[in-house]
């Protein structure tokens, strides 16, 4: 089975190579890589004209910042894998754990597998209580309407059949994709949700965290828009 690892990028200068590297050495034997950069300033352009488009299977350049959402479409659209997965250009998230979020694809029992930081199993950095709050309440609300019980809507860890993906229209430019994609899985007939235990690195504003309190309520947004107004 082929994998297509999608990693949007917005000034990631600090982690891109190390990102890059730790994919590449994910033990999934058949797998494609490619990078979305969203108009970076920060020198994150320049590091994957010169080191790693070579490394990779493409290298797609935004000419305008269109946030997360919008880079991961672009992602989508070029993908040729079996399957798909979301990949933070941070190092939040372990590319050694695609082998178990792959497996209930690959076992034929899932078409969409979601990486839970909530399930428990796996090392936690620990970092903002009130992070962790949102999260759950913003997953606790998507909950209540998609009537599906998974633990973690926000997780950067998404899991995708190609096929899947391409019975969805996404719309979200930025981190509301994540309430967006879950709302439209979870209405697909017969759309088979699985989630895997996943280990998570978070890192401080300080290390470049992005997401903000604006996001939490465009998620809130995204959430009511997704699922009652489809």
């Amino acid at each position: 089975m082929k994998l297509s690892i999608v990693i949007p990028c917005y000034n990631e200068r600090h982690t891109i190579r190390t990102i890059v590297e730790a994919v590449r050495q994910a033990p999934v034997p058949d797998k494609e890589i490619i990078v979305v950069d969203d108009c970076s300033t920060d020198g994150t352009r320049e590091i994957l004209k010169q080191e790693i488009e070579a490394l990779v299977a493409k290298v797609i350049y935004h000419e305008i910042n269109r946030g997360k959402g919008a880079a991961l479409r672009t992602g989508f659209t070029a993908a040729t894998g079996d399957a798909v997965i979301v990949q933070d250009a941070d190092l939040e998230y372990d590319p050694q754990e695609y082998p178990k979020l792959l497996k209930p694809i690959a076992d034929g029992k899932a078409d969409v597998v979601f990486g839970s930081r909530f399930m428990g199993g796996e090392a936690h950095r620990v970092v903002y209580f009130w992070h962790m709050v949102g999260n759950r309440f913003l997953t606790l609300l998507s909950n209540m309407l998609t009537n599906i019980n998974i633990t973690d809507m926000e997780t950067c860890y998404k899991l995708f059949r190609r096929e899947v993906l391409a019975q969805i229209k996404l719309e979200e430019n930025r981190f509301g994709f994540e309430p967006e994609i879950t709302a439209k899985v979870a209405s697909l007939k017969d759309c088979r949700i699985f989630e895997v235990g996943i280990s998570y690195y978070g890192r401080t504003y300080a290390e470049g965290k992005k997401i903000g309190w604006r996001d939490g309520f465009r998620a809130i947004y995204a959430i009511l828009k997704y699922n009652l107004f489809r």
